[in-house]
């Protein structure tokens, strides 16, 4: 609706995990290196926090963006998985032959995969989303997963990425044997003042702004107030605030064209 008017070319404020909007705010420069570093070392387990909305997932696709051929890599959504169908899930997303439900077989048939790519000089990471919902059942399948291993390398690297909860499952005596696996571990908090402001004009400036349109200090202030350094909430209250802008007839979004997108998405209005 208002791409036009602002002389955007996308939508700078979607809140779908594009890594192209993604802002390397100095913590999510180090969770990537976080990443990038359990991954490429081949450290086996490696955990990744935050709380909802802080850019967790975005991450994530950023690293298997960036990781280059020399990785083979899987992405698991949905952890609302029993045992067997979170290794369906696995052979699915590297394009294994899936066949019968015995996950044994799964398993045996994951291991070959793994062994083959090690031959090839190729690493394998799996990354779990939302990790914070595996039941414990799951999580102890994901820990035999890290039995895959030859004398010198884990065949297969693993990220949990999940919310703080994550952290208090883990803890779990019944979980030690996983926690004891994780050697890499990093938790994302939210973004500072300074830090939203920065996170603001990066979007627009991917979206195509050319410098007309801005959001002033008074405007970054009321959406930090809202949003607490929170990625997600950041780009709803900023979509409704271009949104509000368009309908006055301003390029320069302020205070007022908050406080208006904030009571929009409260339903005060």
């Amino acid at each position: 609706m208002y791409l036009e008017y602002y002389n955007l070319k996308e939508f700078p404020f979607n809140i779908t995990p594009d890594p192209r909007f993604l802002y390397f705010s100095q913590h999510h420069q180090e969770a990537y290196d976080h990443l990038m570093y359990g991954i490429q070392g081949r450290r086996g387990f490696i955990e990744l926090t935050g709380e909802v909305g802080s850019g967790k997932t975005t991450l994530c696709r950023a690293v298997l963006a960036n990781l280059g051929e020399g990785v083979e890599t899987a992405l698991i959504l949905n952890p609302s998985l029993t045992e067997t169908q979170l290794m369906r899930a696995i052979l699915n997303d590297f394009g294994l032959p899936v066949k019968g439900r015995d996950r044994l077989a799964y398993i045996e048939t994951l291991n070959e995969f793994l062994l083959q790519k090690t031959s090839e000089g190729t690493n394998v990471a799996l990354l779990i989303d939302e990790a914070q919902d595996l039941t414990p059942e799951v999580m102890e399948q994901v820990r035999l997963l890290s039995n895959l291993e030859t004398d010198q390398h884990k065949l297969i690297q693993i990220v949990l990425c999940g919310q703080p909860e994550l952290k208090e499952r883990l803890a779990r005596p019944d979980l030690r044997q996983l926690r004891q696996r994780i050697t890499v571990r990093y938790h994302i908090p939210p973004l500072t003042l300074e830090e939203t402001m920065l996170y603001i004009r990066h979007r627009l400036w991917v979206a195509g702004a050319n410098g007309e349109l801005v959001f002033d200090e008074g405007a970054a202030r009321e959406v930090y107030r809202y949003a607490k350094g929170g990625p997600r909430l950041i780009n709803a209250v900023c979509d409704h605030a271009l949104l509000a802008g368009y309908v006055t007839g301003t390029k320069a979004i302020d205070a007022r064209c908050v406080k208006r997108a904030i009571r929009q998405l409260e339903g005060q209005t």
